[in-house]
């Protein structure tokens, strides 16, 4: 569409102005890019009068010119009038505010009847005990009444003792008499539904022993605690595993961290201080001495296949300070722990039924 400053008007002379050139479209169907304002030029209006005198004959008469003109004049300015307002950049500016006036009137009517029934708490922890466990993220985005509802620990307790079986051999931890307690509820009874829930064990069953991505997932995250541990295996001679608790990267330690607008009574239900934690568990055939990590950052780590061509060799290389975005790896930079022979290598996240738990939870 041609801008306004672009429109080139006509420009009519009374010597050009003749009998032929003279027509009802002239007037009937002006372009409205011709004469934008509706009124008509000077040399136009003496054009037309000397052209009208001559076909009319009544140059002596001068009244009767002037209502031939008049007439003439008003049928062009309806013209006018109608053809601006089909004009089509003002005709499309008008459909634009006539189209925001309806639709700001629509969302305001939408506004106020979407409004609904506010019911009240009680109504949603009625429903929350018909929810699976897998559909609780989904019945908290409901509303803010179903979202505080989650929060609650009767919420917790209702869906342990919904899904609990008394012949299920389940850690101290998650026994009923531990779950009763407000601190760390929400993080108790998830990691007993691994053992409970059907659906929730059998997925914990496909995961793999360590996935693929764990170089990548591991790479720059803090070492919060190291222990070694003496396990029986099937060899007569005794097992060692040695377990590295990683916290993730781009997380703070803050086991005690809350969502938003978390009502203050229910912050113990919530609490958990393996959140944003991951366990690497290192099994290996003989003791291993390796120095002290805890605080230290992880660079690298890979699995390459031992020296017997029969078992695994872990290497882990750890740095005083997070690897910057940018910059080289330095492998040989760093304190190195090398596992070697290894016999398996797990990954845990915080709530798999393996993963060793804080004391408090």
């Amino acid at each position: 569409m041609p801008k306004k400053g672009n429109r080139k008007r006509l420009k009519f002379k009374a010597g050009d102005v003749c009998s032929e050139s003279v027509t009802v479209a002239d007037y009937a169907d002006a372009d409205p890019a011709v004469v934008k304002s509706g009124r008509v030029k000077k040399a136009v209006v003496n054009a037309v009068e000397k052209e009208v005198k001559l076909l009319c004959g009544l140059e002596a008469s001068q009244g009767a010119v002037e209502e031939v003109l008049s007439s003439a004049l008003s049928v062009q300015g309806e013209a006018l009038d109608s053809s601006d307002e089909l004009e089509p950049e003002e005709d499309g500016e008008n459909e634009t505010k006539v189209a925001r006036k309806k639709k700001n009137k629509r969302r305001k009517e939408n506004s106020e009847s979407s409004d609904g029934e506010d019911y009240p708490v009680d109504i949603w922890l009625v429903l929350s005990s018909y929810i699976r466990p897998e559909d609780v993220c989904r019945f908290a985005l409901i509303c803010r009444n179903a979202w505080t509802v989650t929060c609650t620990a009767a919420f917790w307790t209702r869906l342990y003792r919904r899904h609990y079986k008394i012949d299920t051999d389940l850690p101290f931890r998650l026994q009923p008499d531990s779950v009763e307690k407000m601190r760390c509820l929400r993080a108790c009874v998830i990691r007993s539904l691994f053992h409970l829930y059907e659906p929730f064990s059998l997925r914990v069953s496909k995961l793999p022993a360590l996935p693929e991505s764990t170089p990548t997932t591991l790479l720059n995250s803090k070492c919060l605690l190291f222990w070694v541990k003496k396990v029986s295996g099937t060899r007569p001679e005794p097992l060692w595993e040695f377990n590295f608790k990683f916290l993730k990267q781009g997380h703070t330690k803050n086991g005690s961290a809350k969502p938003l607008c978390m009502p203050r009574q229910y912050e113990d239900v919530h609490k958990n201080p393996d959140s944003d934690c991951y366990m690497l568990q290192v099994t290996t055939l003989n003791f291993i001495f390796i120095p002290v990590v805890m605080g230290m950052t992880l660079a690298l780590f890979t699995i390459n296949v031992s020296t017997d061509m029969r078992h695994h060799r872990v290497r882990l290389v750890f740095q005083d300070s997070p690897l910057q975005r940018g910059k080289k790896r330095g492998d040989q930079v760093g304190t190195q722990v090398v596992l070697d022979p290894v016999q398996s290598v797990r990954l845990m996240d915080w709530w798999h039924p393996q993963y060793p738990s804080s004391p408090c939870t």
